[in-house]
Protein backbone atom coordinates (compact mmCIF):
# COMPACT_ATOMS: atom_id res chain seq x y z
CA UNK A 1 0.00 0.00 0.00
CA UNK A 2 2.62 2.51 -0.13
CA UNK A 3 1.40 -0.25 -1.36
CA UNK A 4 1.26 2.66 0.81
CA UNK A 5 2.21 -0.61 2.22
CA UNK A 6 5.34 -0.09 0.65
CA UNK A 7 6.56 2.96 2.70
CA UNK A 8 4.48 1.13 5.34
CA UNK A 9 6.67 -2.14 5.54
CA UNK A 10 9.67 0.30 4.51
CA UNK A 11 9.60 1.46 7.89
CA UNK A 12 10.46 -1.94 10.12
CA UNK A 13 13.99 -2.12 9.93
CA UNK A 14 17.59 -0.98 9.43
CA UNK A 15 19.26 2.05 10.92
CA UNK A 16 20.71 2.99 7.42
CA UNK A 17 17.68 3.42 6.13
CA UNK A 18 15.26 6.45 6.99
CA UNK A 19 12.41 4.06 7.25
CA UNK A 20 14.13 1.30 7.72
CA UNK A 21 13.01 -1.32 5.01
CA UNK A 22 13.66 -4.82 4.79
CA UNK A 23 14.56 -6.92 8.10
CA UNK A 24 17.53 -8.95 8.24
CA UNK A 25 14.78 -11.59 7.54
CA UNK A 26 14.54 -10.97 4.08
CA UNK A 27 18.25 -12.06 3.62
CA UNK A 28 17.98 -14.97 4.61
CA UNK A 29 14.33 -16.19 3.30
CA UNK A 30 13.41 -14.02 0.41
CA UNK A 31 11.95 -15.71 -2.13
CA UNK A 32 14.22 -17.42 -5.16
CA UNK A 33 12.60 -18.07 -8.28
CA UNK A 34 15.44 -20.99 -9.38
CA UNK A 35 13.79 -23.33 -7.43
CA UNK A 36 11.03 -22.86 -9.93
CA UNK A 37 12.36 -22.43 -12.99
CA UNK A 38 13.46 -25.32 -15.89
CA UNK A 39 16.92 -25.26 -16.37
CA UNK A 40 16.88 -23.05 -19.42
CA UNK A 41 15.33 -20.35 -17.39
CA UNK A 42 16.73 -21.31 -14.31
CA UNK A 43 19.95 -20.17 -15.77
CA UNK A 44 19.01 -16.78 -17.52
CA UNK A 45 17.61 -15.92 -13.92
CA UNK A 46 20.64 -17.31 -12.19
CA UNK A 47 22.51 -14.98 -13.70
CA UNK A 48 20.32 -11.68 -13.96
CA UNK A 49 19.26 -12.46 -10.16
CA UNK A 50 23.40 -12.19 -9.33
CA UNK A 51 23.94 -9.01 -11.07
CA UNK A 52 23.37 -6.14 -8.52
CA UNK A 53 22.78 -3.42 -11.31
CA UNK A 54 19.34 -5.19 -11.77
CA UNK A 55 18.78 -5.74 -7.96
CA UNK A 56 19.22 -1.88 -7.74
CA UNK A 57 16.80 -1.35 -10.74
CA UNK A 58 14.63 -3.59 -9.58
CA UNK A 59 14.15 -1.79 -6.52
CA UNK A 60 13.97 1.60 -7.60
CA UNK A 61 11.46 0.65 -10.40
CA UNK A 62 9.09 -0.68 -7.75
CA UNK A 63 9.64 2.35 -5.46
CA UNK A 64 8.95 4.74 -7.67
CA UNK A 65 6.11 2.44 -9.41
CA UNK A 66 4.06 2.23 -6.74
CA UNK A 67 3.74 5.61 -5.98
CA UNK A 68 2.42 6.91 -9.30
CA UNK A 69 0.08 4.42 -9.29
CA UNK A 70 -1.14 4.98 -6.37
CA UNK A 71 -1.39 8.91 -7.19
CA UNK A 72 -3.42 7.63 -10.45
CA UNK A 73 -5.88 6.13 -8.58
CA UNK A 74 -6.75 8.43 -5.78
CA UNK A 75 -6.35 11.35 -8.22
CA UNK A 76 -9.74 11.32 -10.05
CA UNK A 77 -11.89 14.40 -9.61
CA UNK A 78 -14.69 12.22 -7.75
CA UNK A 79 -12.19 10.28 -6.02
CA UNK A 80 -13.39 9.36 -2.61
CA UNK A 81 -13.34 5.79 -1.82
CA UNK A 82 -10.04 5.90 -0.12
CA UNK A 83 -10.64 2.90 2.20
CA UNK A 84 -12.44 1.07 -0.15
CA UNK A 85 -9.57 0.79 -2.29
CA UNK A 86 -7.13 0.34 0.55
CA UNK A 87 -9.12 -2.90 2.01
CA UNK A 88 -8.53 -3.72 -1.76
CA UNK A 89 -5.14 -3.88 -1.58
CA UNK A 90 -5.36 -5.77 1.51
CA UNK A 91 -7.29 -8.87 0.20
CA UNK A 92 -4.97 -8.78 -2.94
CA UNK A 93 -1.73 -8.51 -0.53
CA UNK A 94 -2.98 -11.15 1.61
CA UNK A 95 -4.17 -13.75 -1.16
CA UNK A 96 -0.44 -12.77 -2.67
CA UNK A 97 1.57 -14.34 0.46
CA UNK A 98 -0.87 -17.36 1.17
CA UNK A 99 -0.13 -18.36 -2.26
CA UNK A 100 3.29 -17.62 -1.75
CA UNK A 101 3.15 -19.80 1.36
CA UNK A 102 1.90 -22.53 -0.01
CA UNK A 103 4.03 -22.52 -3.44
CA UNK A 104 7.09 -23.02 -1.00
CA UNK A 105 8.57 -19.40 -1.59
CA UNK A 106 8.15 -18.44 2.03
CA UNK A 107 9.60 -21.00 4.70
CA UNK A 108 7.34 -19.66 7.06
CA UNK A 109 4.31 -17.97 8.28
CA UNK A 110 3.21 -16.48 11.90
CA UNK A 111 -0.01 -18.31 12.65
CA UNK A 112 -2.92 -15.94 13.61
CA UNK A 113 -2.96 -16.65 17.34
CA UNK A 114 -5.42 -14.45 19.73
CA UNK A 115 -2.20 -13.48 21.77
CA UNK A 116 -0.25 -11.97 19.11
CA UNK A 117 -3.51 -10.41 17.98
CA UNK A 118 -4.31 -8.37 20.68
CA UNK A 119 -0.54 -7.20 20.75
CA UNK A 120 -0.19 -6.19 17.50
CA UNK A 121 -3.67 -5.00 16.91
CA UNK A 122 -2.66 -1.42 18.31
CA UNK A 123 0.09 -1.30 15.44
CA UNK A 124 -2.36 -2.35 12.81
CA UNK A 125 -4.71 0.38 13.53
CA UNK A 126 -1.59 2.89 13.34
CA UNK A 127 -0.94 1.16 10.20
CA UNK A 128 -4.38 1.69 8.74
CA UNK A 129 -3.81 5.63 9.77
CA UNK A 130 -0.59 5.98 7.87
CA UNK A 131 -1.50 4.33 5.00
CA UNK A 132 -4.77 6.09 4.15
CA UNK A 133 -3.74 9.76 5.66
CA UNK A 134 -0.58 8.74 2.80
CA UNK A 135 -3.65 8.27 -0.48
CA UNK A 136 -5.01 11.68 1.13
CA UNK A 137 -2.06 13.19 1.25
CA UNK A 138 -1.54 12.21 -2.18
CA UNK A 139 -4.96 12.62 -3.50
CA UNK A 140 -3.98 16.66 -2.47
CA UNK A 141 -0.23 17.11 -3.33
CA UNK A 142 1.71 16.55 -6.25
CA UNK A 143 4.33 13.65 -6.13
CA UNK A 144 7.20 16.26 -5.69
CA UNK A 145 6.18 17.83 -3.02
CA UNK A 146 4.60 14.69 -1.44
CA UNK A 147 8.49 13.22 -1.66
CA UNK A 148 9.87 16.24 -0.20
CA UNK A 149 7.48 16.24 2.71
CA UNK A 150 7.92 12.64 3.42
CA UNK A 151 11.41 13.52 4.19
CA UNK A 152 10.35 14.75 7.16
CA UNK A 153 9.17 11.12 8.93
CA UNK A 154 12.99 10.70 9.22
CA UNK A 155 13.51 13.79 11.39
CA UNK A 156 10.32 12.44 13.52
CA UNK A 157 11.66 9.02 13.92
CA UNK A 158 15.22 9.92 14.41
CA UNK A 159 14.27 11.98 17.62
CA UNK A 160 11.60 9.36 18.94
CA UNK A 161 14.66 6.99 18.88
CA UNK A 162 16.47 9.48 20.90
CA UNK A 163 13.72 9.83 23.51
CA UNK A 164 12.78 6.13 22.99
CA UNK A 165 15.32 3.96 22.08
CA UNK A 166 18.35 6.10 22.99
CA UNK A 167 19.67 7.22 19.91
CA UNK A 168 21.83 9.91 19.10
CA UNK A 169 21.75 12.95 16.20
CA UNK A 170 25.09 13.79 14.83
CA UNK A 171 26.21 17.36 13.27
CA UNK A 172 26.44 15.59 10.02
CA UNK A 173 22.15 14.40 10.47
CA UNK A 174 21.43 17.91 12.05
CA UNK A 175 22.40 19.58 9.03
CA UNK A 176 20.57 16.67 6.97
CA UNK A 177 17.25 17.05 8.87
CA UNK A 178 17.65 21.49 8.42
CA UNK A 179 18.07 20.98 4.98
CA UNK A 180 14.99 18.78 5.23
CA UNK A 181 13.19 20.81 6.33
CA UNK A 182 14.28 24.15 4.20
CA UNK A 183 13.29 22.28 1.49
CA UNK A 184 9.62 21.51 2.83
CA UNK A 185 9.32 24.85 3.63
CA UNK A 186 10.58 26.16 -0.19
CA UNK A 187 8.05 23.15 -1.96
CA UNK A 188 5.35 24.71 -0.33
CA UNK A 189 6.06 28.39 -1.11
CA UNK A 190 6.50 27.21 -4.88
CA UNK A 191 3.44 24.95 -4.48
CA UNK A 192 1.21 27.75 -3.18
CA UNK A 193 2.58 30.48 -5.53
CA UNK A 194 1.93 27.92 -8.52
CA UNK A 195 -1.29 27.93 -7.08
CA UNK A 196 -1.59 32.06 -6.80
CA UNK A 197 -0.11 32.54 -10.27
CA UNK A 198 -2.14 29.57 -12.23
CA UNK A 199 -5.56 30.62 -11.48
CA UNK A 200 -7.61 33.22 -13.32
CA UNK A 201 -10.18 33.75 -10.93
CA UNK A 202 -10.15 34.63 -6.83
CA UNK A 203 -12.50 31.28 -6.38
CA UNK A 204 -10.38 29.20 -8.46
CA UNK A 205 -7.34 30.51 -6.52
CA UNK A 206 -9.29 29.75 -3.08
CA UNK A 207 -10.18 26.42 -4.35
CA UNK A 208 -6.38 25.58 -5.54
CA UNK A 209 -5.09 26.87 -1.79
CA UNK A 210 -7.77 25.37 0.23
CA UNK A 211 -6.42 22.10 -1.43
CA UNK A 212 -3.08 22.68 -0.86
CA UNK A 213 -3.64 23.34 2.74
CA UNK A 214 -5.82 20.16 2.79
CA UNK A 215 -2.73 18.34 1.41
CA UNK A 216 -0.34 19.77 4.16
CA UNK A 217 -2.77 18.97 6.67
CA UNK A 218 -2.84 15.57 5.89
CA UNK A 219 0.74 15.04 5.66
CA UNK A 220 1.35 16.19 8.75
CA UNK A 221 -0.96 13.67 10.22
CA UNK A 222 0.87 11.18 7.99
CA UNK A 223 4.26 11.60 8.91
CA UNK A 224 2.88 11.25 12.73
CA UNK A 225 1.44 8.47 12.21
CA UNK A 226 4.30 6.63 9.75
CA UNK A 227 6.48 8.03 12.73
CA UNK A 228 3.86 5.92 15.24
CA UNK A 229 3.84 3.12 13.22
CA UNK A 230 7.88 2.40 12.98
CA UNK A 231 8.61 2.86 16.64
CA UNK A 232 6.04 1.43 17.32
CA UNK A 233 6.70 -1.79 15.28
CA UNK A 234 10.46 -1.72 16.50
CA UNK A 235 8.80 -1.95 20.04
CA UNK A 236 6.31 -5.04 19.17
CA UNK A 237 8.20 -6.75 16.77
CA UNK A 238 11.21 -8.44 18.93
CA UNK A 239 8.83 -9.44 21.75
CA UNK A 240 6.21 -11.08 19.24
CA UNK A 241 9.56 -12.75 17.13
CA UNK A 242 7.99 -11.24 14.00
CA UNK A 243 9.94 -11.82 10.74
CA UNK A 244 9.17 -9.50 7.60
CA UNK A 245 6.82 -11.82 5.72
CA UNK A 246 4.73 -12.10 9.44
CA UNK A 247 4.45 -8.18 9.86
CA UNK A 248 3.17 -7.70 6.24
CA UNK A 249 0.76 -11.21 7.17
CA UNK A 250 -0.77 -9.52 10.69
CA UNK A 251 -0.73 -6.12 9.23
CA UNK A 252 -3.04 -7.04 6.18
CA UNK A 253 -5.34 -9.48 8.12
CA UNK A 254 -5.69 -6.98 11.02
CA UNK A 255 -6.10 -4.08 9.07
CA UNK A 256 -8.57 -5.42 6.53
CA UNK A 257 -11.67 -5.62 8.96
CA UNK A 258 -10.56 -2.19 10.21
CA UNK A 259 -10.57 -0.87 6.65
CA UNK A 260 -13.84 -2.42 5.58
CA UNK A 261 -15.75 -0.99 8.56
CA UNK A 262 -14.56 2.49 8.27
CA UNK A 263 -15.46 2.54 4.24
CA UNK A 264 -19.25 0.97 5.43
CA UNK A 265 -19.48 4.20 7.82
CA UNK A 266 -17.86 6.83 6.14
CA UNK A 267 -18.19 6.28 2.23
CA UNK A 268 -21.07 6.20 -0.30
CA UNK A 269 -21.53 2.96 -2.18
CA UNK A 270 -24.19 4.13 -3.72
CA UNK A 271 -24.50 3.17 -7.54
CA UNK A 272 -24.57 6.40 -8.55
CA UNK A 273 -21.36 7.31 -6.34
CA UNK A 274 -19.49 3.93 -7.23
CA UNK A 275 -20.22 4.83 -11.27
CA UNK A 276 -18.72 8.08 -10.52
CA UNK A 277 -15.47 6.81 -8.72
CA UNK A 278 -15.12 3.91 -11.61
CA UNK A 279 -15.76 5.96 -14.96
CA UNK A 280 -16.67 3.58 -17.90
CA UNK A 281 -13.81 5.17 -20.22
CA UNK A 282 -10.68 4.46 -17.27
CA UNK A 283 -12.26 1.37 -14.92
CA UNK A 284 -9.95 -1.11 -16.33
CA UNK A 285 -6.95 1.14 -16.11
CA UNK A 286 -8.65 1.51 -12.33
CA UNK A 287 -8.94 -2.30 -11.51
CA UNK A 288 -5.39 -3.15 -12.88
CA UNK A 289 -3.45 -0.17 -10.88
CA UNK A 290 -5.55 -1.83 -7.78
CA UNK A 291 -4.20 -5.25 -8.18
CA UNK A 292 -0.82 -3.84 -9.36
CA UNK A 293 -0.58 -1.80 -5.94
CA UNK A 294 -1.28 -4.93 -3.85
CA UNK A 295 1.08 -6.98 -5.19
CA UNK A 296 3.34 -4.36 -5.32
CA UNK A 297 3.97 -4.66 -1.27
CA UNK A 298 5.42 -8.02 -2.43
CA UNK A 299 7.45 -7.32 -5.34
CA UNK A 300 9.42 -4.39 -3.32
CA UNK A 301 9.80 -6.83 -0.51
CA UNK A 302 12.08 -9.48 -2.58
CA UNK A 303 13.56 -6.60 -4.60
CA UNK A 304 14.50 -4.75 -1.04
CA UNK A 305 15.95 -8.04 -0.20
CA UNK A 306 17.70 -8.16 -3.51
CA UNK A 307 19.16 -5.08 -3.42
CA UNK A 308 20.46 -5.95 0.47
CA UNK A 309 21.87 -9.59 -0.70
CA UNK A 310 23.71 -8.09 -4.04
CA UNK A 311 25.17 -5.01 -2.53
CA UNK A 312 24.96 -3.83 0.77
CA UNK A 313 23.29 -2.01 3.67
CA UNK A 314 24.79 1.06 2.58
CA UNK A 315 24.67 1.17 -1.10
CA UNK A 316 20.89 0.08 -0.68
CA UNK A 317 20.18 2.89 1.85
CA UNK A 318 22.06 5.28 -0.69
CA UNK A 319 20.09 3.83 -3.38
CA UNK A 320 17.01 5.08 -1.84
CA UNK A 321 17.73 8.18 -0.91
CA UNK A 322 18.75 8.84 -4.71
CA UNK A 323 15.56 7.48 -5.67
CA UNK A 324 14.20 10.46 -4.53
CA UNK A 325 15.05 12.31 -7.33
CA UNK A 326 13.33 10.55 -10.03
CA UNK A 327 10.33 9.84 -7.80
CA UNK A 328 9.97 14.05 -8.01
CA UNK A 329 10.46 13.61 -11.82
CA UNK A 330 8.24 10.86 -12.09
CA UNK A 331 5.52 13.51 -10.63
CA UNK A 332 6.53 16.19 -13.60
CA UNK A 333 6.32 13.67 -16.31
CA UNK A 334 3.49 11.29 -15.56
CA UNK A 335 1.48 14.05 -13.38
CA UNK A 336 2.23 17.49 -15.13
CA UNK A 337 3.27 18.50 -11.94
CA UNK A 338 4.23 22.52 -11.74
CA UNK A 339 8.25 23.32 -13.22
CA UNK A 340 9.15 26.75 -11.45
CA UNK A 341 12.46 27.48 -10.05
CA UNK A 342 10.96 27.00 -6.31
CA UNK A 343 10.05 23.37 -7.36
CA UNK A 344 13.21 22.11 -8.71
CA UNK A 345 14.60 23.84 -6.12
CA UNK A 346 13.11 22.18 -3.74
CA UNK A 347 13.36 18.83 -5.13
CA UNK A 348 17.43 19.42 -5.31
CA UNK A 349 17.57 20.76 -1.49
CA UNK A 350 15.59 16.95 -0.68
CA UNK A 351 17.92 15.21 -2.64
CA UNK A 352 20.75 16.98 -0.81
CA UNK A 353 19.29 16.13 2.36
CA UNK A 354 19.07 12.67 1.21
CA UNK A 355 22.66 12.23 0.46
CA UNK A 356 24.16 13.89 3.73
CA UNK A 357 21.89 11.74 5.76
CA UNK A 358 23.04 8.59 4.01
CA UNK A 359 26.89 9.86 4.79
CA UNK A 360 25.84 11.16 8.34
CA UNK A 361 24.59 7.34 8.95
CA UNK A 362 27.43 5.89 7.36
CA UNK A 363 29.91 8.20 8.85
CA UNK A 364 27.68 7.32 12.60
CA UNK A 365 27.98 3.34 11.94
CA UNK A 366 31.99 3.64 11.35
CA UNK A 367 32.50 5.44 14.10
CA UNK A 368 30.50 2.82 16.34
CA UNK A 369 32.94 -0.05 15.02
CA UNK A 370 35.88 1.99 16.53
CA UNK A 371 35.12 1.42 19.65
CA UNK A 372 37.95 -0.07 21.79
CA UNK A 373 36.83 -3.09 22.33
CA UNK A 374 37.77 -2.94 26.25
CA UNK A 375 34.50 -3.57 27.77
CA UNK A 376 30.80 -5.16 26.33
CA UNK A 377 29.69 -1.57 24.78
CA UNK A 378 26.48 -0.53 26.05
CA UNK A 379 23.86 -1.08 22.83
CA UNK A 380 20.75 1.21 22.15
CA UNK A 381 17.15 -0.54 22.24
CA UNK A 382 16.74 -0.38 18.93
CA UNK A 383 19.68 -1.86 17.79
CA UNK A 384 18.99 -4.30 20.37
CA UNK A 385 15.81 -5.32 19.19
CA UNK A 386 17.56 -5.65 15.44
CA UNK A 387 20.57 -8.20 17.33
CA UNK A 388 17.14 -10.07 18.93
CA UNK A 389 15.47 -10.45 15.78
CA UNK A 390 18.14 -11.29 13.61
CA UNK A 391 19.07 -13.99 15.65
CA UNK A 392 15.44 -15.35 16.68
Amino acid sequence: MSNKKNEDLEMSGRDEKEFGERDTFLLQSAPSPRARADSGMGSTLSQLENKPGAAILAYCFSSISMTVVNKYVVSGSSWNLNFLYLAIQSVICTAAILVLKNMGFIPSLAALESGKVKKWLPVSVVFVGMIYTSTKSLQYLSVPVYTIFKNLTIVVIAYGEVLWFGGRVTPLLLLSFGSMVLSSIVAAWADIQAALNGAGHSVETAAAISTLHSGYAWMGLNVFCTASYVLGTRKFITSLHFKDWDTMFYNNMLSLPIMVVCSLVTEDWSSTNLANNFPVESRNNLMIGMLYSGLGAIFISYSSAWCIRKTSSTTYSFVGYLNKLPLAISGIVFFDAPVTFGSVSAILLGFFSGLVYGYGKMKQKEESKQVLPISQPSMSASSQSQKDASNS
